[in-house]
């Protein structure tokens, strides 16, 4: 009786006694770093440093939230994008101070070749995303949850593109078969109605916010970039700012691969790490650039030299965004006379 009443009495307030606590002179608690593998119902998680089994977490905000309180401050947490059933955990993690790692899937494909993993399975999966965090943080850019407009518009973007997908796709398929013609005819006009529609819903929500409406406008003063083309790049200049135009073009995925070895010096090819969809509309913007009179002339330059017309393409399509970032980072406008004097 005598302990239990020494015990209350040495208990702040507020706190059970059978609660963990530490004193002065013992140590913080180790930071860890967590794999997740993500589904649509449930998540697997992992440690690094073995401090917990791996085990499965309902994907729901409240039985989130309860685990990640239950980490100490300062875990890294490593995931995969999957569809948008991880930005439950990436936002709640990242609201409540951890620091959260949004992978490339690929990235950690090539990471499990590397270190010899035999299987694939949600744990599995869970504990090599781990690994890979506890090793190659410090080379990682750590996830930033973007604004409510700008999710809104790169959905947007992401269904435009696979609608136009579809309807490519569609018109390849029933080309040739004349007895479809009509039923390939009312399904190309439907496409059209919902991208028309996808493009009315993308507009709105770009006036809506004026920072937003004025940065697309300033991109859109560029020649060959239309509305599609400056709401891609308005939103990624936006979100991150990067140092230079070689750090924005490496985003896109336009940097060149060098494949060297000894003497030998291979062909270099696009790394294609960014983002495909903005790539693909650049390359449009390339394709229509080439017959205005501002980037016609530096797209025959490059044919001259011999240059296959992607190649010249690509090398466009650089320029472009070279001139997007320039524009966005200094709150300039365009000014054609600029390319016309590089020529």
């Amino acid at each position: 009786m005598a302990d239990r009443r020494l015990e209350r009495k040495l208990t702040p307030v507020g706190v059970h006694p059978g609660t963990f606590m530490l004193t002065p002179t013992e140590e913080p608690m180790q930071t860890l770093d967590i794999g997740v593998d993500v589904a649509k119902k449930e998540v697997v998680v992992a440690c690094a440093e073995e401090k917990f089994a791996p085990h499965t977490v309902k994907n729901d905000s409240a039985s989130l939230k309860r685990w990640l309180r239950s980490l100490p401050a300062g875990t890294r947490i490593g995931l995969e994008p999957t569809s948008h059933y991880h930005l439950c955990l990436a936002d709640c993690a990242h609201a409540l101070g951890f620091t959260v790692y949004v992978l490339n899937p690929r990235d950690t494909r090539h990471y499990a070749r590397a270190v010899g993993s035999r299987a694939k399975t949600d744990r599995v999966d869970a504990q090599l995303i781990a690994r890979y965090i506890q090793h190659e943080a410090a080379h990682l850019n750590p996830y930033r949850p973007p604004s409510e407009t700008e999710r809104a518009i790169d959905q947007l973007l992401r269904r435009r593109a696979k609608l136009t997908a579809l309807k490519g796709a569609l018109a390849m398929t029933l080309r040739g078969v004349p007895a479809l013609k009509a039923e390939a005819s009312v399904l190309t006009k439907r496409f059209d109605v919902l991208i028309a529609r996808l493009d009315a819903m993308l507009q709105t929500r770009i006036a809506a916010e004026p920072a937003k409406y004025a940065t697309c406008q300033r991109l859109q003063g560029i020649v060959s970039v239309g509305p599609l083309t400056s709401a891609g790049l308005g939103n990624a200049l936006d979100r991150v700012r990067y140092r230079s135009a070689d750090a924005f073009v490496a985003f896109l995925g336009w940097d060149p691969r060098a494949q060297d070895s000894g003497e030998h010096r291979g062909r270099r090819r696009l790394s294609k790490r960014g983002p495909a969809e903005l790539r693909r509309l650049l390359y449009n913007a390339a394709m229509s650039a080439v017959k205005t009179k501002c980037w016609g002339p530096i797209y025959q330059r490059y044919r001259a030299r011999g240059l296959s017309s992607t190649e010249s393409l690509v090398i466009l399509a650089r320029k472009i965004a070279r001139t997007a970032w320039s524009v966005h980072r200094h709150g300039t406008t365009f000014d054609p006379n600029r390319i016309t004097q590089q020529c």
